[in-house]
């Protein structure tokens, strides 16, 4: 759950963004078809990112976060000690600035 909410969650919503942005109206411009791709594609993401980073370490290791697979910590914890690493820093920011300018460019347009 942690895994498609914070990796793939934003990901593929940056994704629908530019898929509105550039006009693409196959999955965008149906009744809630970004929110069912992004629900999906999140999900999907979460159930086959830890499979292929453990048989392909170095291609997929970065989208699998082992924090979140460990059972000994609660879920406030695997967020604090996930969210104090430099990596997740940098990938939560360019996240934001993303999405922010997706944002920007989806409301200039129409």
């Amino acid at each position: 759950m942690l895994t498609a909410l914070f990796q793939g969650f934003p990901t593929f919503a940056a994704a629908a963004l530019m898929l509105k942005l550039v006009g693409s109206h196959e999955i965008v411009g149906q009744r809630y078809g970004a929110a069912i791709f992004v629900v999906l594609a999140a999900v999907f993401y979460a159930l086959l990112t830890p499979w292929l980073a453990r048989k392909f370490p170095k291609r997929f290791g970065y989208g699998f976060e082992p924090l979140f697979f460990d059972a000994s910590l609660s879920f406030i914890e695997k967020i604090a000690r996930w969210r104090t690493q430099p990596v997740t820093s940098l990938q939560l920011v360019t996240n934001v600035m993303l999405l922010s300018l997706l944002a920007v460019g989806i409301a200039s347009v129409g």
